[in-house]
């Protein structure tokens, strides 16, 4: 079992998850989260005054799939996420050891 995060622009969100749910994923938790990558956030100009936003709103997707899904899972989410302008996010891919579902007591891969 691997859990894929990933780090999206916020206007994708809706993207990724119809992609998503179309290939059978049924269950993903998204968090609004700040960062920044190479692009350091920018400049803006309110009111006549110049002020940086260094934090920029992104979504974070975070989902256990099992192994042999992990490169359909990152190829769906790279697809529908990508804009091909800086800040498209990023996918981080972790070994997941066990899982418990608390309603049932199921374990692992039929916890998922």
């Amino acid at each position: 079992m691997k859990k894929i995060e990933a780090v999206i622009k916020p206007f994708k969100l809706e993207d990724v998850k119809d992609a998503l749910t179309e290939a059978g994923i049924t269950g993903m938790t998204v968090s609004d989260v700040k960062g920044y990558g190479r692009q350091q956030g920018h400049s803006e100009l309110y009111r006549g005054a110049e002020y940086v936003v260094d934090f920029l709103p992104k979504i974070k997707l975070e989902l256990i799939v099992a192994e042999e899904d992990v490169e359909s899972t990152i190829k769906l989410i790279t697809d529908s996420a990508k804009t091909g302008k800086i800040g498209d996010g990023k996918i981080f891919v972790s070994s997941i050891e066990k899982i418990v579902r608390i309603r049932t007591g199921e374990e692992d891969e039929e916890a998922i």
